[in-house]
């Protein structure tokens, strides 16, 4: 016999377990119905030769298998190795920049400020008006065929993905003059929102290299399609600088109808325009000289329209100075992060120790940055002042600096595209 009292205890047990578990099997079901119906967005698939490398479901640290032939050439994948997504150009990871020749600026040890190879790249290598170096004799001119692309473009309607397969190009240009070749690799963009980057393996010493690779872009409406537009980025590979840009393909989806099935493109490669790339907003930096001191003085004062780098449609900016005598950066700094913000207020100023006769040598960078606590951060643009300044502002803003000598200069630049 049990009491009333024990008796109600033991059931009001069985009921809130039997309540709670019930709870727990529905909550579970219609997280799965839910995941069946819903494809998150910005995901997609890559495929080598017909082989899934990228996995469906991407975490933050995105990883590919390593795929290995057989004497037949047939692809076996293995189990083990994996690589970064920011590294699978094959051979970037651990390949550290080479010490410059002959040709580096001398006396950089006796510099007053700590000399930091780092592993950043030199400015006067790494931006021209193309964004390709202007120590390489063989870049692409006006006057010099830059190849073509082939590439197709389909539409997956269950899915609601976008499968854009690049195939091959022919003719590129000589990048490396040591080999008479060059080391191809694409970077693909999905315009204007610039939320879907990919790129490609690199393809070692070839003029016509063979990609073959899919790239498949879920949470993409076929309605949209006709305000995308695919942007291809031809690059040569470089294990000791900055890779050379060969040229560009820029492809509107409102031509292409891919509803009816796979539609194969090829597209002359053009010489890339930066007029036609995407604002990367405004900075604004005052410098002044010292020549008493011999020091410079920068202040990172503000930026304003700065692209959406955040799926809330903000950003969280910050900037990091380089300081760069002839090739070699000799001091780094960084401000702080703003939150949540396209139109940040920095207010942060940095002193660097710079000698007079130094001046005509000296560079200093400007890398506006998106902070991202999950994933690695990203670029928004950049701003070079001094020897190495590609643009007419940034000549002349520099020039008002040794010509006013302890007055601050202060002007906006526009960022150019990293």
């Amino acid at each position: 016999d049990v009491s009333p009292v024990v008796a109600g205890l033991i059931g009001a047990t069985v009921l809130v377990v039997s309540v709670s578990v019930t709870v727990f099997v529905w909550t579970c079901c219609h997280q799965q119905a839910e995941k069946k119906h819903k494809t998150p967005p910005y995901k997609f698939i890559h495929m080598l030769k017909g082989i899934s490398i990228y996995p469906e479901t991407l975490s933050n640290k995105k990883k590919i298998n390593r795929i290995r032939r057989d004497k037949n050439g047939t692809p076996k994948e293995t189990g083990r190795g994996n690589l970064l997504v920011d590294a699978a150009e094959s051979g970037l990871i651990g390949s550290n920049k080479a010490p410059d020749g002959p040709s580096a600026a001398p006396h950089v040890d006796q510099l007053p400020i700590k000399v930091d190879y780092g592993d950043e790249l030199s400015p006067d290598q790494s931006l021209t008006p193309g964004g390709s170096k202007t120590s390489s004799p063989s870049s692409p001119g006006d006057d010099v065929m830059l190849g073509e692309l082939t590439f197709s473009v389909d539409y997956n309607f269950p899915k609601k993905a976008l499968v854009v397969t690049i195939q091959e190009a022919h003719g590129l240009p000589v990048m490396d003059e040591h080999t008479q070749s060059s080391d191809p690799y694409i970077k693909m963009t999905i315009l204007p929102d610039k939320r879907h980057r990919v790129k490609t393996r690199v393809l070692r010493k070839t003029l016509d290299p063979v990609f073959d690779e899919t790239f498949t872009f879920y949470g993409i409406p076929y309605s949209q399609l006709q305000d995308l537009v695919l942007h291809f980025l031809m690059l040569s590979f470089d294990r000791f600088s900055r890779d050379d840009v060969i040229g560009e393909v820029m492809v509107p989806l409102a031509g292409v109808d891919p509803s009816t099935g796979k539609v194969h493109l090829t597209r002359e490669i053009l010489k890339r325009n930066i007029q036609k790339c995407i604002s990367r907003g405004e900075l604004q930096v005052s410098l002044s000289y010292q020549p008493v001191a011999q020091r410079m003085t920068v202040v990172v004062l503000k930026a304003r329209h700065l692209p959406k780098m955040d799926i809330t449609g903000l950003s969280d900016p910050y900037v990091k100075v380089n300081v760069y005598y002839g090739r070699k950066r000799i001091a780094k700094k960084k401000t702080h992060v703003k939150k949540c913000t396209l139109n940040p207020v920095f207010n942060e100023s940095f002193i660097y120790d710079i000698p007079v006769d130094l001046l005509p040598d000296i560079s200093i960078e400007f890398l506006v940055i998106d902070f991202d606590r999950t994933t690695k951060n990203e670029v928004v643009g950049r701003l070079i002042l001094g020897a190495h300044s590609i643009t007419a502002g940034g000549v002349e803003h520099w020039r008002e600096v040794c010509e006013n000598p302890r007055k601050p200069v202060a002007k906006w630049h526009s960022l150019s595209e990293y």
